[in-house]
Order: C-alpha cells, then sequence, then structure tokens
C-alpha cells in the first residue's frame, strides 16, 4: 500500500463492552448495533440491512476510539485505523487514491474501518484557492465509498469538530454518537474502576471532575506512581539509614 504502516494501523482490540464508559443513550445504540451485526444474516433475509455506518463526535479523550475498538471486538473483527489528518494533504489526487485503497483492504479482509479526524476533510474545504475543487473531489469520492460499503462491513468516522463536516458526508451515517465530558457520578465510577487493582495505601487520588476520561486515567495512574515511589525511595532511606547505623 501507498499508506505506511506508521500511519494506517491493524489491531485485534482486546478491549471487551464492559470496560467501555458510555452514556445511557449511546450504549443503548451500541446494544442494538451489535446485536443487529449478530443476527445480520437474518435480517437481510427480510430485506433488512444492518446500520454499519457509525459518526463519533465530540470531546477530546471521551472514548471515541475506545469504542470503536470494543465494536471490533464485539464482532470478533479486525480493526483498521487512519488518522486522515496524517494524510490529507496538498496532493489531493493521491490522498483520495489512498483512502480508496483503505476501503478497498477493510472490504477485502471484512474489517471494521475507523476513520479519525474526519474533520480534515471538511476543513480544507473552507479555503477559497484552487484546493477547493480537488477537495470537493475527494469529499465525492469519500461519500462514493461510503456508499459502495457491502452491509457486513462497518465503518466509523471520529472527530473532535462536527460542524466543519460537509453536510452530504453526514448524511451518510445512520448513527451519530455525540461524545461529552463525564458528569461526577460517572467520573468516581471510573475512578474506582482504574484503582481497584492497586493496594489501599496507593489509592490516595486527589480526584479532579469537569475533565475527560482520559485525563481521569493519566492523573489517576500519574498519581499512583508517585505514591509508590514515594514508598520505594523511602524504604530505601529507612535501609540506608540502618546500614550507617550498623556500622557506627
Amino acid at each position: 500500500m501507498a499508506i505506511s504502516d506508521n500511519i494506517l494501523k491493524v489491531e485485534i482490540p482486546d478491549i471487551r463492552l464492559d470496560d467501555l464508559h458510555l452514556s445511557k443513550e449511546n450504549k443503548s445504540a451500541l446494544d442494538q448495533l451489535l446485536k443487529e451485526f449478530k443476527h445480520i444474516d437474518i435480517l437481510s433475509k427480510y430485506g433488512l440491512a444492518v446500520d454499519n455506518k457509525i459518526f463519533l463526535f465530540g470531546h477530546t479523550g471521551c472514548g471515541k476510539t475506545t469504542t470503536a475498538k470494543v465494536i471490533a471486538k464485539e464482532l470478533n473483527k479486525k480493526l483498521i485505523i487512519l488518522n486522515l489528518g496524517n494524510i490529507v494533504s496538498s496532493k489531493l489526487g493521491e490522498t483520495s487514491k489512498n483512502i480508496s485503497e483503505v476501503f478497498h483492504k477493510a472490504i477485502r479482509e471484512d474489517a471494521v474501518l475507523f476513520l479519525d479526524e474526519f474533520d480534515s476533510i471538511g476543513k480544507l474545504r473552507d479555503h477559497d484557492d484552487k484546493d477547493s475543487a480537488e477537495m470537493k473531489r475527494l469529499v465525492n469520492t469519500v461519500i462514493q465509498l461510503i456508499d459502495g460499503l457491502p452491509n457486513n462491513v462497518l465503518f466509523i468516522a471520529a472527530t473532535n469538530h462536527s460542524k466543519v463536516i460537509d453536510t452530504a458526508l453526514l448524511r451518510r451515517f445512520q448513527l451519530k454518537l455525540e461524545f461529552v465530558l463525564p458528569t461526577e457520578i460517572q467520573l468516581d465510577d471510573y475512578y474506582d474502576s482504574l484503582l481497584i487493582s492497586f493496594p489501599k495505601e496507593f489509592k490516595k487520588v486527589s480526584r479532579k471532575y469537569g475533565i475527560s476520561y482520559a485525563e481521569a486515567k493519566d492523573l489517576t495512574f500519574r498519581s499512583v506512581k508517585n505514591a509508590i515511589i514515594e514508598t520505594l525511595e523511602k524504604e530505601k532511606s529507612s535501609q540506608d539509614e540502618l546500614m550507617v547505623q550498623g556500622l557506627k
């Protein structure tokens, strides 16, 4: 492929639905999606297509990428991850070719395709220079690729900036799930889940609220690491002191 392995990632995720922190609305929609794919053959007999195009948008660090990984895990499929921000370039014709190759790869491998930073397409359409026509052609290419996806291939797009996405692209998605900052109750549950495996003496974390799950995770693990290191250093200091006293 023209895209390097550093940009295009293929994963077999190992995170499960129970590990995911979602709003009630998003969890209900995700449960329905997974059930549809579980019974895809029966639904097809009735001429019913599954919802296989999902748009994830909202605050950064609130679980969009993790949700894509959970979906792939629950469906027992590979996850193909492409960050559009890393490949959209001045050579838009080349970008169209690269994106097309990724879609075809997902179809061949019956995988879940996850395009992150989906707004990279929408943002460039705001330019008034000669790139505008090329960007329109790129958007049209992506629309055709989405429309041409077979029913069994699941396509997920994610962005932190949904308002800049072209409306013609947005119409292609049957499911649109918004990710917002967790409430204090949700964060407390998340803090508890992060700390459950650590000894009691390492669980003293100054909890912050009004932040994302990703920020809470970084805060928690940083606090735990500091507590562990502080304990080790105190133990070493005590041992050194005993050795000095023994030499006197």
